[in-house]
């Protein structure tokens, strides 16, 4: 590459993540009636980047690739601040969170560079880790069959899934299972951002499964258990899982079906984590007793949650906890209907420090 091409790759690099850490802030703390206060608050990080999109040029050989991706990841979060601001005008709060949609292909686009640029490798990374030299040198020889992949059909589709394996992966250890369900609507090729950093940090196998049908199975015919089942066999066969450590979690209705197929007695999984999750009574006190018995499930609710109001979730740890589990509680004051990223990590920590022999 020439000097022209590093200084334009630097530049939009840099754009970019700023950019996009930006649009991370209003994510995590959207809450329909503080989105103009958010907006003020992060200022226009897209322009920036907009206007090197509009003044870049063709590149040719190696570059050309680089400049692809940097192009869609910006476009996709321009797009999302445009839509954003949109939705403000509009006062339209669904367009507000159909907005958010374009963080997960943003980052779609600029993981590719992660093994290309040292700047997108540390992004992906949680903070507290990004000056750790060695962790950001276990990334520069990737195994065979590590990073991003998809199975089970086209990525995103009804019943299919997305996966990430460390690119550090070595069969002579067990590696953690987190499979993490994605809300109402959604599907598991975008929620798999919300776990990549921690995974991808803290070495941990990650899946994120689509649901069978618009959202998970929780009420009606059950076809979304059998097909997590499967899906766990299947990664099971290809690399090397640690049979005490497999957490189903997932938001808000991915939350719910973790507690609906979770407290199955049937149940793979050793560990739950429902995040601003609806929970009825009825399940703690239906649920079999030797599979509640000093489960470990971590309950985590936003305090200004509009769509399942906190006493839920506070109800859900008092019944769960009174019908034998080990549960903890964790209560965000200024978290609404959102997933709290900051969360991953603990939970891997409570995960790891609570090893729980699988079911059966």
């Amino acid at each position: 590459m020439d000097d022209r091409e590093l200084d334009e790759i630097a530049a939009s690099t840099a754009a970019l993540l700023r950019a996009l850490e930006a649009f991370a802030f209003i994510g995590r703390r959207l809450n329909p009636p503080d989105l103009p206060a958010l907006l003020a608050a992060v200022g226009r990080p897209e322009d920036p980047l907009r206007q090197i999109l509009a003044a870049s040029t063709d590149w040719q050989g190696p570059a050309a690739g680089v400049h692809a991706q940097l192009r869609e990841a910006g476009t996709a979060v321009v797009s999302g601040f445009d839509e954003l601001r949109a939705a403000v005008d509009a006062g339209d709060t669904l367009r507000a969170f159909r907005a958010l949609r374009h963080g997960p292909q943003a980052l779609e686009a600029l993981y590719a560079l992660a093994g290309v640029l040292p700047p997108v490798n540390r992004f992906f990374l949680e903070p507290a880790v990004r000056a750790d030299a060695v962790l950001q040198a276990r990334f520069n020889s990737p195994a065979p069959n590590t990073g991003v992949m998809h199975g089970g059909g086209d990525p995103g589709a009804r019943g299919a899934f997305s996966l990430y394996v460390p690119e550090y992966y070595v069969s002579d250890r067990a590696w953690p299972l987190v499979v993490a369900l994605h809300g109402g609507s959604g599907n598991g090729r975008s929620f798999l951002w919300s776990w990549l950093r921690a995974a991808r940090s803290h070495g941990a196998i990650l899946v994120a499964p689509t649901a069978m049908s618009q959202t998970w199975a929780i009420s009606g015919p059950d076809h979304d258990s059998p097909n997590l089942a499967h899906i766990l066999s299947e990664i099971g066969a290809r690399w090397r899982l640690d049979p005490s450590r497999l957490l189903l979690t997932g938001l808000s209705d991915g939350g719910t079906f973790s507690y609906v197929s979770g407290l199955e007695p049937g149940s793979p999984f050793t560990h739950l984590a429902p995040v601003a999750a609806a929970f009825h009574p009825m399940l703690a006190q239906m649920a079999d007793r030797e599979r509640l018995r000093d489960l470990p499930i971590y309950v985590a609710h936003g305090a200004l949650d509009w769509m399942f109001p906190v006493d839920m979730a506070r109800g859900a740890g008092g019944a769960l906890q009174a019908a034998g589990a080990d549960v903890t509680y964790k209560e965000f004051d200024d978290l609404a209907h959102a997933y709290p990223t900051e969360l991953n990590v603990e939970l891997l920590a409570w995960l790891e420090a609570r090893p729980r022999p699988a079911p059966g």
